[in-house]
């Protein structure tokens, strides 16, 4: 048999033991935890007694949480360190364990129990976090397909694991398209306009292949400097070309020695089949379509309703859209040359008009954000907004790591007590899939120790990023430079993060960011970005990475008087992406003859001002609703924004109260109580409410946005 010390996946006394876990390691585990659980999910059900919190709920979110923290300790590392075994490891365990949950989501008699403890005395006696979760489940049952008949319900299993297969395949066709293209240069006048930092890179992966020259790869970090700096207009166009056209039609991995054809990556095969495994789950639970079902676990009412806000917003911005490409295109043929503005010279004469209109570019800022500065000052924010303390995790304890670049911090609070830890990996590499992200490692919960007293579990998350890693230049160690995008980024991941590090529930299942409405748990991370442009905030986390300067006032003014440049462009980008979700998911049918691609250029007829060429395949890199949990969901990042933007408005109402400016450790103190702390344990509207006062308002948006309201 199995055992803990055996297998580490199997270890739940402390922190993930990822240095130990190998690949033979996944398949024994799960089937260990799958087993458990079952014969535990059986005594459950065949209990003749009353069902009570204690005797029914408790144990199975204590034998749920063993499987999901082995199973998130798999999925992260094939998020970060994807390798043939493992990826092959994690899709042969795949279906058991979509297979279990969505049996468990069915499971007749749990239901039935749930249904007897909502409707027992006990109930009344609950927190009001449990009588949520409990409301949740009965709910989550219910959209599990637990009140169909057995016939449909099988349906529903198969459909529920064609799903979760489907999309970890298009995430692999999408991390291997990406990783398939490369450019190799050896000629300096095709790199010309590229930053040091970035050519620094470059010949890095070239010499790695003991190649002369430059490589530039699809990977943020290579691809962007090409787009925005890079003279060379075939170039820029070479690459934009490749990255669009990623895991499409156009891809395709040649044939190995053992294979006879080359391996398609065309994931619209597959978005086709999602689009229709999720339209016949919607059909089977009485939903009109998908984003009905989507829409039942957040915030907003109907898919109209979304369509409504994003339309109202669009019409709003479409206006200023128009004008920043307008005056785009005069710059490009007036300044630059181009007499026709094609899609890939975009990035760089935004870049080219941002330094002529404001003076400064992106690479000059990015030289007062090393890492070495950005770090501290971020982390003596949070401390002076939430009176906490930030620390390296020690390195005398025995901390398993999956890659050397990956750091381990602690959280604590006044008291001194440890409440919460984070891992930290910063930088992209070929084995990581692109992005950004915060997950959970390890939730809060109070938990039973031996002598009968419960304890609280401390809370973990990973803290993902894709920035470019440190170089050497001229043979000497350099830290990684931020652009202030990218430290934006930093700051949106590191407040999902606080979110569920700093939450004071005690009951998993609405701790943290568990059981927050999937519209609202954008929250608090976009609140973070706010911050990144306060000069309180900025003075503490800059110095020139040569002279140790920190940012001068002048570039920080620039900085600010640019704050909005095309931020029209910017926001009817996100509401083409978001309308083209809900609608893809409430109104499309591809029986009726229109393909997505046609349903995409219909949505970009209203709301977008930039048309992209006709090999443009933005659908198949579409991860956030295809490979993620954001299908009928990517308007929470706007419908987010509006909670963002205006409980940020608090701080600024306070601005003038005390020296403290925006950073009121008081009103930060009430932000921490009333929207981190709580989690999931009460609907997000009474936690903004609770927070703000009110009901949310529009008008702090557009004002951050630099649009009248």
């Amino acid at each position: 048999m199995t055992t803990t010390l055996s297998n580490p996946l199997l270890d739940f006394s402390g922190l993930p033991r990822f240095s130990d876990i190998k690949t033979d390691h996944v398949t024994p585990a799960i089937e260990v935890l799958l087993n458990e659980n079952k014969t535990i999910l059986d005594n459950i059900r065949h209990d003749s007694q009353p069902p009570t919190w204690s005797t029914f709920v408790q144990p199975i979110v204590d034998a749920t949480e063993r499987l999901s923290r082995a199973w998130g300790q798999v999925s992260h590392l094939n998020a970060v360190m994807n390798s043939p075994e493992l990826r092959a490891a994690y899709n042969k365990n795949l279906p058991q364990i979509t297979q279990f949950y969505a049996e468990l989501s069915q499971d007749q008699r749990l239901f039935e129990k749930f249904k007897q403890l909502r409707a027992s005395r006990e109930y009344a006696a609950l927190s009001p976090a449990r009588k949520k979760i409990v409301e949740d489940e009965l709910r989550d049952f219910r959209l599990g397909g637990a009140e169909l008949p057995d016939e449909q319900k099988k349906r529903f299993l198969k459909i529920q694991e064609a799903l979760s297969e489907t999309s970890s395949q298009f995430n692999d066709n999408l991390l291997d398209a990406t990783n398939a293209f490369s450019l190799l240069t050896d000629n300096p006048q095709d790199v010309a306009g590229i930053p040091e930092d970035a050519l620094h890179a470059a010949r890095q992966l070239a010499e790695q292949e003991g190649k002369p020259g430059w490589k530039f790869t699809l990977h943020m970090p290579s691809y962007l400097p090409v787009q925005q700096y890079a003279d060379n207009r075939e170039l820029r166009e070479k690459m934009y070309r490749a990255y669009n056209t990623r895991a499409s039609e156009f891809d395709a991995i040649p044939p190995k020695d053992d294979q006879s054809e080359a391996k398609s990556l065309d994931n619209m095969p597959l978005i086709n089949k999602i689009l229709e495994l999720r339209a016949e789950e919607a059909r089977l639970l009485g939903f009109n379509n998908y984003a009905e079902v989507s829409l039942a676990t957040k915030m907003a009412e109907s898919p109209q309703q979304v369509l409504d806000f994003l339309r109202e917003l669009a019409v709003k911005a479409k206006p200023y859209a128009e004008r920043d490409l307008q005056e785009l295109q005069q710059f490009a043929a007036e300044q630059l040359n181009l007499s026709k503005l094609e899609v890939w010279d975009i990035p760089y004469a935004s870049e080219k008009l941002r330094q002529a209109r404001y003076a400064f570019s992106d690479q000059e800022v990015k030289q007062y954000f090393p890492e070495n500065k950005v770090l501290p000052g971020m982390f003596r924010l949070v401390e002076k907004l939430y009176r906490i303390t930030i620390a390296p995790a020690d390195t005398t304890r025995n901390i398993q790591y999956w890659h050397p670049d990956v750091r381990l911090y602690d959280i604590f609070d006044a008291s001194g007590a440890l409440i919460g830890q984070f891992y930290l990996d910063l930088y992209a590499r070929a084995s990581k899939r692109g992005g950004a992200w915060m997950d959970s490692a390890i939730s809060r919960r109070l938990v039973e120790q031996k002598q009968g007293k419960p304890v609280v579990q401390i809370p973990v998350a990973y803290l993902t990023c894709n920035f470019s890693a440190p170089v050497a230049v001229n043979g000497k160690p350099r830290p990684a430079l931020f652009t202030h995008n990218e430290v934006i980024v930093l700051f949106h991941e590191f407040g999902h993060g606080l979110h569920h590090l700093l939450t004071q529930i005690d009951d998993l299942s609405v701790s943290g960011i568990n059981g927050v409405e999937w519209d609202a748990v954008e929250l608090p991370s976009q609140f973070m970005e706010n911050f990144c442009w306060e000069w309180d905030v900025l003075t503490g986390m800059t110095g020139h990475v040569e002279t140790d300067a920190p940012l001068s006032k002048a570039l920080y003014e620039k900085m600010l008087a640019a704050k909005n440049f095309q931020s029209g462009m910017q926001m009817v980008r996100q509401i083409e992406f978001a309308l083209f979700d809900m609608r893809l998911h409430s109104d499309f049918n591809p029986h009726d003859g229109k393909t997505v691609l046609q349903l995409l250029d219909e949505v970009r007829s209203e709301a977008a001002v930039i048309f992209p060429p006709a090999y443009h395949r933005f659908p198949n890199n579409f991860a956030h609703i295809f490979g993620g949990g954001y299908a009928a969901g990517y308007y929470s990042y706007k419908w987010a924004e509006v909670l963002s933007a205006d409980a940020y408005g608090l701080f600024e109402e306070h601005a003038t109260d005390s020296s403290e400016g925006v950073l009121n450790a008081d009103v930060g103190a009430r932000f921490r109580q009333e929207i981190l702390a709580m989690g999931g344990s009460r609907p997000a509207l009474e936690s903004f409410v609770a927070f703000r006062g009110r009901t949310p308002q529009m008008d702090a948006l557009l004002r951050h946005n630099g649009m009248a309201a």
